[in-house]
């Protein structure tokens, strides 16, 4: 059947809480934001005052409503490598899920829509993900985090041999139900994405977070889920959108249009065409022997859209 599912309170997958902040900021609509990794764009003030001085053109962001800023994609020809980490208690029936929700990723229909997004050189993203690796973390910096607590985590496994580094890679560090995120997880976004410098290479890296305990009714925790457990079904899309952004603007200075919106941005909370499960959950895609629930994503072509496929 066909239906346009939104999930309750419609919280965006990483800017919960984006329309109360446009609601109290005055702006101009030839002001011009950058992504900040978390769904909501920042003010990009070198921008705004080229067009207020009329050096440049507002615009809506190109001709397909996203645009390219000069930056790189990941877009090595074997493809996204993904290394996991999982921070805190799991079961292996968790690991296990988000390792298949991984490994079928590549080669997919809704992976394919990154391969719409280019470099300066026409270099594309591939449709290939592989995920190289995993390691365990058994909440070292404890049960609340910061956002460079997230780096601290990811730079501790590479130093330690555990993971290597990688940068045509994007480390997740996956947190238990009982671990907080402090800068806004289940009240400002679902997850995040961005880089920084660890042991002299620019490493990419997301936070993803259990929502079960923390904000069951905002991140995409559904029950009945497609796999039979609301936290981890509503963990997949996150990484599938955070995945997404990482691999077509991984600095931050790639691929989003001029309110600070990158690919997965433009549609989150947006889900196609879905269908029932036996165990009458709703899904939307079928890969790696399960199904899922996953979130549309922008397609760089046609004038720009929300789909599931390309």
């Amino acid at each position: 059947m066909k239906s346009q599912t939104r999930m309750l309170l419609a919280l965006t997958c990483a800017g919960l809480m984006s329309a109360a902040h446009a609601g109290s900021v005055k702006t101009s609509d030839d002001d011009v934001y950058k992504p900040t990794g978390k769904g909501v764009g920042e003010l990009d003030a070198a921008a705004t005052e080229a067009v207020h001085n009329g050096l440049t053109k507002s615009g809506g962001g190109g001709a397909n409503g996203i645009s390219y800023h000069g930056g790189p994609l990941i877009t090595s020809v074997s493809g996204v490598n993904v290394y996991y980490i999982f921070y805190g208690s799991w079961t292996s029936n968790q690991q296990a899920l988000l390792t298949s929700l991984m490994m079928g990723l590549g080669g997919t229909p809704i992976f394919n829509i990154n391969t719409s997004y280019y470099d300066g050189s026409k270099r594309r993203v591939v449709n290939a993900v592989t995920l190289k690796g995993q390691a365990n973390d058994n909440y070292s910096l404890g049960k609340s985090l910061s956002d460079a607590n997230i780096q601290t985590i990811v730079a501790n496994q590479i130093q330690a041999g555990a993971l290597p580094s990688d940068t045509n890679g994007v480390y997740f560090v996956l947190t238990a139900p009982d671990v907080a995120e402090t800068s806004g997880f289940g009240s400002q976004y679902c997850g995040w994405h961005t880089h920084g410098t660890i042991g002299g290479a620019d490493i990419k890296y997301a936070f993803v977070g259990n929502a079960t305990t923390i904000a069951p009714s905002g991140c995409g925790v559904n029950n009945p889920s497609p796999n039979g457990d609301g936290g981890i079904d509503g963990m997949a899309s996150v990484i599938y959108h955070e995945l997404s952004e990482a691999s077509t603007d991984p600095d931050l200075n790639a691929w989003y249009d001029r309110r600070g919106q990158e690919n997965a941005d433009k549609c989150a909370w947006t889900f196609g065409t879905t269908f029932k499960t036996s165990n009458g959950a709703t899904a939307n895609n079928t890969f790696g022997g399960k199904n899922w629930l996953l979130q549309q994503n922008w397609v760089n072509a046609s004038g720009g859209y929300c789909t599931l496929s390309y």
